[in-house]
């Protein structure tokens, strides 16, 4: 299972320099000069490599130079590319509100009075910030097995619950409707 740890949001500069959004609490060590990443699009499944050949921090945001990559053009066409990781790989979490996509993906998504809306089919990683991509249930308001985009942020998501294999969500009118 891959774990996302970092994404390319645009180019900067004209010399291939690339902006990260970083998403590892250990950036010092995923992104370190000579570190080799592992990127793909989002939704593919194939990756490709990536060193690292230089990084800074500039106003508050990690830029990252990889070989191969010198110019804008070859910058701007990496963008939205996400850096993953093997799960497998990582120790487990110590802090009790964070999660490893792969821990929420396959999780019941649930209203509090135990209406099922759904299932978690994956976890994106947006500009804005993380949404959970859930697929609609039979009789969860709408078409079955539709995409449902609901924001992972504690207002809209007070609970999840792995070891029980739930998500509760208390949704802001008008999010579980069809368009």
């Amino acid at each position: 299972m891959e774990l996302v740890v970092g994404r390319i949001a645009k180019s900067h500069g004209v010399r291939g320099e690339l902006v990260v959004e970083v998403r590892t609490d250990e950036p010092e060590l995923r992104f370190a000069t000579g570190a080799v990443l592992r990127g793909r699009m989002p939704r593919a499944k194939a990756t490709q490599e990536y060193t690292v050949e230089s990084v800074r921090e500039h106003s508050g945001r990690l830029l990252l130079r990889l070989q191969g990559v010198s110019d804008r053009e070859a910058a701007d066409a990496l963008r939205g590319t996400l850096f993953v990781v093997d799960s497998a790989d990582l120790p487990p979490s110590e802090d009790p509100d964070e999660y490893y996509d792969h821990e929420l993906e396959g999780l019941t998504v649930r209203l509090d009075d135990g209406t099922v809306v759904g299932e978690v089919a994956e976890v994106l990683h947006s500009a804005a910030g993380e949404l959970l991509s859930v697929r609609a249930a039979e009789g969860a308001g709408g078409t079955a097995g539709r995409e449902i985009l609901i924001p992972f942020v504690t207002a809209i998501v007070p609970t999840v619950s792995i070891a029980e294999g739930v998500i509760v969500i208390d949704p802001p009118e008008g999010l579980l409707d069809e368009e």
